[in-house]
């Protein structure tokens, strides 16, 4: 029973589906079973499906050891519902499933997930701004030419060009380096990051890239606390702050410093609860539903932990900021409470850890159109950012380093270009401070005062060695 780890790519959702409904079909055991005085052969009982099912689940490098049998139990539920499996009559779709002794089946064919079809992509080539380009709207033919008097010497000058003595010259427009143009670097290199630890030919196949704003990725790398959280420019879109302050409550829990009213048995438990209501109700996941396919295809590569870390960092900075607030905020939380030994039971059967998990996968993330592994998925992909937390959500110095390189760079050509006789002076070549700096006659080395007074006398023999 060996489930195959599907990496990092396109439609990664609609190939682990297809695999483990493979595996499901060609690995489960199948057995003579009786109901009502009937025999059914090559069947299974639905307690049987969820314990199978689950151990798989939790032995596969895709899901990991968190899945829960509750969960087990919902995608068997979707099995059901897309004839997967039917029941022992042939029933299957309204049905539902629960984890008893009812018998089911599958049926002859096996209803694979088909993979959307897209126009084939281009590969995309950043370009950066070109200082020789003409400006928009421009060229050589609408420029307004002044009228020149002709004399002697200017159809000298003309003559010479014509018969190839004078090059001619032609004007160059110079281009500015402006904020767009700032934006579109800190995309385009973004993106290509993130392209190449995914291993992919276009990130096309994963996020449509026109709609990642390059304002988002800029705010998120600058406008941050001391301790890295975003600050967001306009206050409208904080938290509330009595979520905020429940937040507070029960990550300094039993220390809140902020509490007014006095507690009571269980109010540890209603503060949680109303937190989990507030994210619960959000329009949208905080990953949002046009990065789904990103973060999906990044949990592919959770078995190198460290590129997994470097990819979300990289897609954690493609989020709004007010979305990537809330989530550091929420995952903070989160792991202080996890880690606080303090803090009484939140929920009767569950452990802190797997409450944390199952309360807040769905409001991280979730796709738009329903996915038939988005609990899964998203219990993994929050069990490992709540492990690492602290390193996903920081801004990766070798990309920002990488980009305001590139920047300067640009700048510097500018100005190069521009003002040439000022950028020689500013930043002298070395031939140019050879001119100004003439090297000066190395110092010869001064003679010991030793040698002087004793000067070397070379060996002689004498009659003593002989003897």
């Amino acid at each position: 029973m060996e489930h195959r780890i599907v990496g990092p790519g396109p439609y990664r959702a609609t190939r682990l589906w297809n695999e483990t409904v493979e595996l499901f079909r060609t690995k489960m055991p199948l057995r003579k079973h009786r109901c009502r005085f009937k025999s059914y052969e090559h069947c299974f009982t639905a307690a049987e499906a969820v314990d199978w099912l689950h151990e798989l689940l939790r032995r596969s490098q895709n899901f990991g050891p968190e899945v829960t049998r509750k969960q087990t139990v919902q995608l068997l539920k979707k099995f059901l519902k897309n004839h997967v499996i039917e029941d022992i009559k042939g029933k299957w779709g309204q049905e539902d499933f629960e984890d008893n002794r009812h018998l089911y089946r599958f049926p002859p064919s096996s209803p694979l997930r088909p993979y959307p079809k897209r126009p084939p992509y281009q590969k995309d080539v950043i370009k950066f701004p070109e200082w020789n380009d003409p400006l928009p709207g421009t060229s050589q033919e609408n420029i307004p030419v002044r009228p020149v008097v002709m004399n002697s010497e200017m159809w000298y000058k003309r003559h010479s060009i014509a018969i190839g003595e004078v090059p001619a010259c032609r004007l160059v427009h110079r281009r500015q380096l402006t904020e767009a143009n700032v934006e579109e670097i800190w995309k385009t290199m973004t993106l290509s990051y993130l392209q190449k630890i995914l291993g992919l030919d276009s990130l096309e196949e994963v996020l449509d890239v026109n709609l990642v704003n390059s304002k988002f990725i800029i705010h998120n790398v600058y406008s941050v606390s001391k301790q890295g959280v975003v600050i967001l420019d306009d206050k409208s879109k904080e938290l509330p702050h009595w979520v905020l302050s429940a937040m507070k409550c029960l990550a300094n829990w039993p220390n809140c410093s902020d509490l007014k009213q006095p507690m009571y048995l269980g109010f540890e438990k209603d503060v949680f609860k109303t937190i989990a209501d507030y994210y619960g109700h959000l329009k949208e996941p905080l990953l949002t539903f046009h990065l789904f396919d990103a973060f999906v295809s990044v949990l592919g590569l959770l078995q190198k932990e460290k590129m997994a870390i470097e990819a979300f960092q990289i897609c954690c900075l493609l989020l709004p900021p007010e979305n990537r607030r809330k989530l550091q905020l929420l995952m903070r939380m989160m792991a202080r409470i996890c880690l606080n030994k303090e803090m009484p039971p939140l929920c009767d059967g569950f452990g802190t850890r797997t409450l944390m998990v199952q309360t807040f996968s769905h409001c991280i993330l979730c796709s738009k159109d329903e996915v038939d592994l988005d609990d899964l998925l998203a219990a993994r992909l929050v069990t490992f950012l709540m492990d690492n937390y602290q390193d996903i959500l920081k801004v990766p110095l070798a990309l920002q380093t990488s980009i305001e390189e590139r920047v300067a760079h640009l700048r510097r050509v500018q100005f190069q270009k521009s003002y040439p006789e000022v950028y020689q002076e500013r930043f002298p070549t070395p031939e140019s401070e050879a001119l100004l700096f003439p090297e000066k006659p190395k110092a010869k080395p001064q003679l010991l005062m030793w040698a002087l007074k004793n000067p070397f006398q070379p060996f002689q023999r004498t009659r003593s060695f002989r003897m």
